[in-house]
Formats: structure tokens, sequence, C-alpha cells
């Protein structure tokens, strides 16, 4: 079965048809840039672009960076236009789309989904959290397999500031900051999640997961196992379309 998944990102928007069955993309994923400011109507017109450009006539999952309740209310939006705030993105989307079905979900909601299914997290019991270090830090949080939406611990307060903006991968790209360098900052945050929920398992998502031999190993004094996401950054796309499935 094939269900569509698109991951809207304070970078880029990308989104592929995914086999649920093998829990993979089922053609080589399509990205565009998010468009800056990243406003309703201009992200709604990169989705479309994306969608179209595999000729889609089906369901959609989409991920949105920020909480999203009852499937369609955004309540934040701390790395896209705040004109989001209160949208009907479910809404602004399937217009967009001339109808199509669509559901949407938290992105690290939904990339948790995915490896809890298919990658890193699968038959893990206990806590399990998941954190996609990007634009921001977005996080997923297990308990026996149960998620616990809209959690948004990348807003947890780190040296008196949001943490991802001290230990996003943007913030190592803004402050020219070395993998050890940034790793360490990535322990701090790391050890304060971990002293507020005593996780078995960190699985590190997003962009940084593919190169996770650059800095998993200075991260030290962390109780919990850490692993990179085996999905990488296609978790979200995977997870967006497991949630358009299920919805269906």
């Amino acid at each position: 079965m094939q269900i569509f998944g698109v991951d809207i990102g304070g970078s880029g928007i990308k989104g592929a048809p995914v086999d649920l069955d093998r829990g993979d993309l089922a053609e080589e994923r399509f990205k565009v840039l998010t468009p800056h400011p990243a406003t309703p109507d201009s992200v709604a017109d990169g989705v479309k672009q994306v969608v179209e450009h595999y000729g889609w006539t089906g369901p959609v999952g989409l991920t949105f960076p920020g909480v999203v309740t009852g499937g369609s209310h955004v309540r934040t939006a701390a790395n896209v236009d705040k004109n989001w705030i209160d949208t009907d993105a479910r809404a602004l989307f399937s217009e967009r789309l001339g109808g199509l079905p669509v559901t949407v979900v938290n992105d690290a909601d939904a990339a948790g989904v995915a490896e809890m299914a298919f990658g890193a997290g699968r038959d893990r019991s206990g806590t399990v959290i998941l954190l996609t270090f990007g634009t921001g830090i977005g996080s997923a949080v297990f308990v026996d397999g149960a998620l616990v939406p809209n959690t948004e611990l990348g807003h947890l307060e780190l040296k008196g500031h949001d943490a991802e903006k001290r230990a996003s991968s943007k913030a190592k790209e803004d402050n020219d900051l070395t993998w050890e360098h940034w790793a360490h900052r990535v322990q701090k945050y790391l050890a304060h999640v971990e002293m507020l929920f005593s996780p078995e398992l960190f699985i590190i998502g997003g962009g940084v997961s593919r190169k996770s031999e650059k800095f998993l190993h200075y991260i030290e004094g962390i109780e919990a196992e850490i692993v990179p996401a085996q999905l990488q950054n296609n978790a979200g796309i995977v997870g967006a379309a497991m949630h358009a499935a299920k919805q269906a």
C-alpha cells in the first residue's frame, strides 16, 4: 500500500509516495526550499509543488513544525511565520491540493512513529525519546510504544535560552561550531532531558542522523542508550504517510 507523505521543515519541504509495508519511500523524494517568510499560503504552494511533481491524486499526510491539535489546528509556529497560529492547516492544504484528503501531524511525532514502527525504536519498551535536530529541535516521547503528542522539548530552557537556539543543527551552522563543540552542547541538552524523563533510549533524528559518526562519540555521561535514527531524514515523510493511512 502506498500513501503520499510530505515533511514540512524550516528549511525544506520534501515528500514522496511511501510503501507502508516496508516503511520506506517508494520513489526518490522531491524537495523544494521552504519559502521565507514561511506564511501559510506560501508553504501551501510549496506543498502543492511537491505533490504535483508526482501527479498524486490520493490521500496525503503532512507534517508541520509545531503543535497541531485535533488533526488540523496549529497552535505554535517557532520556525515558520507566526500567521500559522490558529490556522486550520488541514482545510488549507486540502483546498490547495484540489480537495484531496489531507491529515496534518507534528513533524517530530511523525518521525517518531516511523522510527518506532520501522527503525531504531522497533520493539523497544519503556520511555523512548526521539529528538530531531534541524532548524529547531523537535521531540517525540513514547511510553511502552504509546506516543505522548506535541511535547516540543526543543523549547526547554538551556542557559537562559530555548534549547534549540543553542543545540539545533542551525545553531551549529550559525555559530560555525565544530562537531565536538556542538556535541558538548547536545550533551548538556540530553542531560537536562534525561533528568526530567529518565528514558531508556534517545533516538537522534533529523539531517544530522546520517552524520552520527562525526559527533555521537563525543557525547558522554548520559545513562540512556543513544542511537541515530535508522530512517534518517526520511522518517517524517514515512510517519506522515502512516498517519494519513491510519486516518483513512
